[in-house]
């Protein structure tokens, strides 16, 4: 198992980042997590799952969808506020 915390930037709010997110999660299985709007005008990701589907969601967060412009995918280490939700296991959602 594989757990990552991530940070997109660039235009990923307001044209459906999280949604598609969610989605995307659920096509490559195997995905727990969450993905929120942060303040900063980003977007964070933290997912657990088998290391192959978590490197499959990172390439794909680099692209996002069609209306996203992803200037970087950046691993936030060691960060972790107490106001997000922790992993629920077997659930991929927006938080």
């Amino acid at each position: 198992m594989k757990e990552v915390y991530i940070k997109i930037k660039g235009r990923v709010q307001g044209i459906g980042f999280r949604y598609w997110a969610v989605n995307k999660a659920k096509e490559i299985g195997g995905i727990s997590g969450w993905v929120h709007n942060a303040a900063d005008g980003s977007v964070e990701i933290l997912m657990s799952g088998g290391e192959n589907e978590i490197d499959d969601m990172i390439l794909a967060c680099h692209h996002g969808p069609s209306l996203a412009r992803v200037d970087s995918v950046e691993f936030v280490v060691g960060r972790r506020s107490s106001f997000l939700p922790p992993i629920e296991e077997g659930v991929f959602k927006r938080a």
